[in-house]
Order: C-alpha cells, then structure tokens, then sequence
C-alpha cells in the first residue's frame, strides 16, 4: 500500500533516524552528515553496560535486583531494566546505553502490538537482553514491527483518536498521526543519547591506565 502523502515525510524520518541508530549500533561504518563514513565497531557487552558514573540506572540480571534509587526491575526473563514508580527520582539518575535500548526497544514493540497486534503486552511481557548482540537485534525487529504497523495505516487511520491504545502514553486520546510524530522524536532523542555514550566509552576507554 503507498502510505499517504501525510505519513510519507514521517516514514522518511523514521526510516531515517533507524538506519543512523543502526549504523552507530553495528557498524562497521557510520555516517558522518557531511557524505564520508565513519569506522563503526560494533557494540560490545562492556560497552552496553558501561555506567559512566555513581548511581547509574541500567539493565540487570533479575537475581541481584535493582540498582541505586531503583525499586523494580521491569520486565519478564533473566534480565530487567531499572525503574521506580511515579513519581520518578528527582534528579532522574543518569541512564546507560543499555537503559536506553532496551527503553526505545519496549515503546517499538508495545506500541506496534497496540496498533495492530494484539493489544494487550505490557511492560511486565518485555524481554529485556543482557548482552549487546541481542540487544541490537531486539531493537532491529522493534523497528520493523513499527513500520509495519505504520505501513498498514491509511490517510483515515492517521486521525483516528486511540488507534493505537499503548498504556504508557497519551496514545488512547491523540490521533494516530500525533503518536507517529512522538515516536520519531523519541527514535531521533535517544538514538543521538545513545551515539554520544558510544563517543563517551571510546573517550574513557582511550584515557583509562
């Protein structure tokens, strides 16, 4: 089906956003913006769950619990993400690369399975993976279940109001075309989040004795 002409500039942008995440994720090169690739190794276990600092929040094998100001760790499986309930910690403490996929990676799945699937994961059924490879694959098959479920959208679907019924959002009261926009802004904040902790790791491991 030829998406309509309102979805066609944000299916660009989405396709746009995976494929520059995917490239920092896995390499071997990445784009630069200015039409030159950059060597791009791919994502390591060290890497993944490297805490910059103090207090980090991170994704962690279920039998030690959570991490500092954590309280729970989401999901199903050997591994779980940190999380509190609201209201959340004040400053919100600083999360890893591994926090951050496994994050982007459980809106993907949960909102494609709320838009055409079968409505009804939650957060408790996310698999959470305690090692790089898995984890960017996780991300790569999220990605292809959203843009499928907005493939499947027509220029009606775009407005209606609750077409997609993820819980963790205000997805039940906008029209579909908004959660479309939102889910590109949250692909574009935490892939740029994610590329400068990838930066941050080759600076600290350059530095270390």
């Amino acid at each position: 089906m030829t998406p309509p002409a309102r979805l066609a500039p944000l299916l660009a942008q989405f396709d746009f956003a995976r494929q520059r995440l995917s490239e920092r994720l896995a390499g071997p090169v990445a784009h630069s913006g200015n039409g030159t690739g950059v060597p791009v190794g791919p994502l390591t276990d060290d890497e993944y769950l490297w805490e910059p600092g103090p207090g980090c929040w991170s994704v962690r094998r279920r039998a030690d619990g959570p991490g500092a100001a954590a309280e729970l760790l989401t999901g199903t499986g050997a591994w779980g993400r940190d999380a509190s309930p609201y209201p959340h910690p004040v400053p919100p403490p600083f999360t890893t690369l591994a926090w951050r996929l496994s994050h982007l990676t459980e809106m993907l799945v949960l909102r494609a399975d709320h838009t055409t699937g079968t409505r009804s994961l939650t957060r408790d059924d996310h698999r959470t993976p305690g090692d790089a490879a898995t984890a960017v694959a996780d991300f790569d098959a999220a990605a292809e279940a959203w843009r499928a479920a907005l493939l499947s959208a027509d220029d009606a679907a775009l407005d209606t109001v609750g077409l997609c019924s993820y819980p963790h959002g205000g997805d039940p009261e906008e029209p579909f075309v908004e959660i479309v926009w939102w889910m590109n802004q949250e692909l574009l904040h935490h892939g740029a989040e994610i590329a400068l902790l990838r930066d941050l790791y080759g600076l600290h491991r350059a530095l270390r004795p």
